[in-house]
């Protein structure tokens, strides 16, 4: 079977703008949660997220100027894509095969900005003019066509292909919180099978706007600890009461072994084990046994053919709410058996929120820093032990252990479950 290896990361996160700026946000247990100013939120439930704060694409590419008008989603991607390509080396390579480079991402779907449109829907209405022709005026002289075109989740992916050249298999995936790290599995799959020698994959999302937050709402999902903000997700506590959006983008470029070689690439590890099921149970809920997580975990470790005691470190998905902390922490003691006790575990979305579709990637270049520099990120605001949630979550500090072999998991709203495992490479 073909080796898949990464040869280069690049991440936009609430933490920094960059991969270094996040990981040292990371290590230092520093949250990226405040209030939110993206829009007005004085009137929601949840007045708190993680936002990118800063963010400028100008400070990644010269000609940002013509992406101004498109979606945060798309901006992130470009520049976290960007710092992934400048890292591998890719773009300087004269000799690259484009027909043989493809992209896979899980990106979630673009905003259209309403403001103007429902500002002008309500004069409409006061006045009684508002008919069907009305509305359909309104949104066609209001609505912007290019953020029309970017409520697609598809449409990052082909703006990436079409910026690097990469014009093998382009595809998207959109399954939920699962998203971005069921992208890199398959685009796993595709190197390994042979259709493609280079992936760009990831994820990108931002859902803090006005319908994401108030459907996350309407689930009883989103914290509501606003006087709180950086103490708001709390995995595996107590006291938790529901996940902190975040936002941004995670960006990696996997390529076959040997291609890399060839190349002289630098290498900072290996994809080895994908696993990907269902828990054909409910949209919102994980299965109460966690079977799916079970399966997921089962199946990525035998794809890398590695048994539970192998695993150095485990990225949980760890959202803070009070079904998903205890389903993983009950998967995570069924696949490990008597060594679930002695892994450690930590949840980066105690400091960074949820990326939703992002979340995979970005969690997935968290384990390949934890294989470079054998530091463990810490599970902040984890104050008062849960007694379902009983394992080794690293609170509060970070940890120095060396890491070999690094689990993420990533479980998505539709009952999506996938798991990949990291590993050093070693030649």
């Amino acid at each position: 079977m073909r080796r898949v290896v990464v040869t280069g990361m690049g991440m936009v996160t609430p933490l920094g703008r960059d991969l270094e700026s996040t990981w040292q946000a990371l290590q230092e247990g520093r949250s990226g949660v405040g209030p939110i100013s993206l829009f007005d939120a004085r009137t929601f439930p949840t007045r708190i997220a993680a936002e990118a704060r800063g963010f400028r694409l100008a400070d990644y590419i010269e000609d940002a100027d013509r992406w101004e008008e498109y979606c945060r989603n798309t901006q992130f991607a470009i520049a976290a894509a960007e710092m992934a390509m400048e890292d591998s080396g890719l773009e300087t390579m004269k000799d690259l095969d484009r027909t043989r480079f493809g992209v896979y991402l899980g990106s979630g779907e673009g905003q259209q900005d309403f403001t103007r449109f429902v500002k002008l829907l309500n004069q409409a209405t006061k006045e009684g003019k508002v008919d069907t022709s009305d509305f359909t005026r309104l949104g066609i002289g209001q609505l912007h066509p290019i953020k029309e075109a970017e409520q697609e989740p598809g449409t990052p992916a082909g703006h990436l292909a079409s910026l690097h050249g990469a014009q093998g298999p382009n595809a998207n995936c959109l399954t939920a919180c699962a998203a971005s790290s069921q992208a890199i599995g398959e685009a796993v799959e595709i190197i390994r099978r042979g259709d493609a020698d280079v992936m760009l994959s990831g994820g990108t999302h931002s859902m803090i706007h006005p319908f994401g937050v108030t459907g996350f709402n309407l689930l009883t999902a989103l914290s509501q600890r606003n006087d709180e903000p950086t103490r708001a997700s709390r995995p595996f506590d107590r006291d938790r009461d529901g996940f902190i959006l975040g936002e941004g983008a995670g960006m990696l470029i996997l390529e076959e072994l040997e291609h890399a070689r060839r190349r002289g690439a630098k290498i900072h590890g290996e994809v080895v084990g994908y696993g990907s099921t269902a828990d054909a149970f409910r949209i919102t809920d994980s299965h109460d046994e966690g079977r799916g997580a079970i399966a997921c975990i089962r199946e990525a470790l035998a794809d890398a053919r590695l048994d539970p005691e192998d695993v150095d470190y485990v990225n949980a998905h760890g959202t803070s709410t009070a079904v998903n902390d205890s389903i993983e922490t009950l998967a995570i003691k069924r696949t490990f058996g008597d060594s679930a006790y002695k892994v450690p575990i930590s949840s980066t979305k105690s400091m960074m929120g949820h990326l939703i579709a992002a979340a995979g990637s970005v969690e997935a270049i968290v384990c390949l820093l934890t294989i470079r520099d054998g530091v463990l990120p810490p599970t902040v605001n984890l104050d008062n032990a849960d007694p379902e949630c009983d394992l080794d979550y690293i609170p509060h500090t970070a940890r120095r252990q060396v890491v070999d072999v690094a689990l993420s998991n990533s479980f998505g709203f539709g009952g999506q479950n996938i798991a990949l495992i990291l590993r050093r490479y070693a030649g």
